[in-house]
């Protein structure tokens, strides 16, 4: 009989095996993880870099169909963990900015009824919205935009930088309490890019 397929040289049972199953429990490509208990079993050494690529035990992997299963099986959790989940197994991996990328925009009407749909660097397609929320980070000495958009769950794609560009040239001003603020529409939501009166300094 064969060892099972494990992804960490045999330090966890967490195994292909097991990701075959969760993609059997469901007929499309989201599996129902957020209603997975299983308990948390460690870590696995899967790092999501900066750009998208996704890292085992310092390698990465260049398989486009491996990295599509396992964001299949990918949870954010209220402990701001991110963990690789199976009916039976909860591991955490390292996630150094955003769980994908999103490398194109394209946005269809204007003003309060304008629509913005990113799609990431795995091909989902995700408009902006109540549901999926556009938010800006700003870095406290420098001023610099750290951007990124709600796929699903509470995971989150990070913008490009080309793709944040064309969310600035989008922008209109709109008058807060404290100042005039830049930001965009989408979904009927406003959006702000920054700190009210960030854009005049």
């Amino acid at each position: 009989m064969s060892s099972p397929n494990t992804l960490n040289g045999g330090k966890s049972q967490f195994s292909l095996e097991d990701l075959m199953t969760a993609l059997a429990d469901t007929s499309d490509d989201r599996r129902p993880v957020e209603r997975w208990k299983p308990d948390h079993c460690g870590e696995i050494d899967i790092v999501i870099k900066a750009d998208g690529s996704w890292w085992h035990e310092g390698g990465k992997i260049n398989r486009k169909g491996m990295v599509e299963l396992f964001a299949s099986v990918l949870r954010k959790d209220e402990d701001g963990v991110t963990y690789l989940v199976t009916p039976v197994e909860k591991l955490s991996i390292t996630v150094e900015r955003g769980h994908f990328v999103a490398i194109r925009l394209d946005a269809k009407g204007e003003g309060q009824d304008q629509r913005l749909f990113f799609t990431t660097n795995l091909g989902d397609v995700v408009e902006a919205g109540p549901e999926n929320r556009l938010r800006i980070e700003t870095d406290a000495e420098t001023g610099e935009p750290d951007p990124y958009v709600n796929v699903w769950g509470r995971l989150e794609a990070s913008l490009s930088r080309p793709v944040f560009y064309e969310l600035v040239d989008l922008a209109v001003e709109r008058q807060t309490p404290d100042g005039a603020q830049l930001g965009v529409w989408g979904g009927g939501e406003f959006f702000p890019l920054g700190p009210a009166g960030s854009h005049n300094v």
